[in-house]
């Protein structure tokens, strides 16, 4: 009996190994992340954000022959035929959205110095002011 390999046809709504592979690599240390199927029925991986709320920050779908990178408010970041260049994409998107971050808590240490800086340290200052040139009055009495 003689055995002929098919090649298998791939179901429109599910990643192949080496797609999850790719993906997954190229997200490496990322957060969670999950595979659904878009209305068409097309392939979706979901990059989740932490828990408890798991919002979506990254969505890459494959519609037709196309990979398409979206972020978490739906708006398309890239879209190309190579997996591993939308994933190198993807991976750069997860940076710059930690960056992002980064850079609102460096801002939001500075108002606080500068807070402190130009409104409680001139409190304090008059408070010693006030305090020297009271002392020797308070002194008298004691």
């Amino acid at each position: 009996m003689t055995v002929i390999a098919f090649e298998r046809t791939r179901i429109a709504g599910a990643w192949s190994a080496a797609e999850l592979n790719t993906l997954v690599g190229a997200l490496a240390g990322a957060r969670e992340w999950d595979t659904g199927i878009t209305e068409n029925g097309d392939a979706q991986l979901y990059l989740l954000g932490p828990r408890p709320d798991q919002a979506c920050e990254l969505c890459v779908s494959r519609i037709g022959g196309r990979y398409i990178l979206e972020d978490g408010a739906g708006r398309l970041l890239f879209e190309h035929r190579s997996l591993p260049l939308v994933a190198m994409h993807a991976r750069t998107a997860l940076r710059i959205t930690r960056w992002s971050l980064v850079a609102r808590m460096v801002v939001v240490w500075c108002t606080i110095r500068d807070v402190v800086h130009d409104r409680i340290e001139p409190l304090l200052g008059e408070s010693e002011e006030l305090l020297a040139h009271l002392t020797p009055q308070l002194a008298a009495f004691v």
